[in-house]
């Protein structure tokens, strides 16, 4: 989470969001979905524009859906939102 808010260098946000996105797993989509929940508008934007890279990338990051879908479900609501921002996002990303 501190690496997904750094507030001192929002490169380290968008390359820690695009590493995880490319994992797919449902574990590496919670913590992005935690992060847009603390996080301040400049740095959603940031956390959105390291998953675009990651989606857009080679290969693309293919369990990304699943992993949100798996995440609509959780006892969490904040993660519920953040996973329902992260398939816009890829949806976006796929257009």
């Amino acid at each position: 989470m501190g690496l997904l808010l750094d507030v001192e260098d929002t490169t380290v946000t968008r390359q820690t969001a695009k590493a995880l996105t490319r994992v797919g797993s449902v574990p590496a989509i919670r913590l992005i979905a935690l992060a847009l929940a603390e996080a301040d508008d400049n740095r959603a934007d940031w956390l959105q524009t390291g998953v675009h890279d990651a989606l857009v990338g080679p290969g693309g990051a293919p369990y990304v859906a699943a992993a949100c879908g798996k995440l609509s479900q959780d006892p969490e609501e904040a993660v519920r939102r953040g996973a329902a921002d992260v398939l816009a996002w890829a949806a976006d990303a796929r257009r």
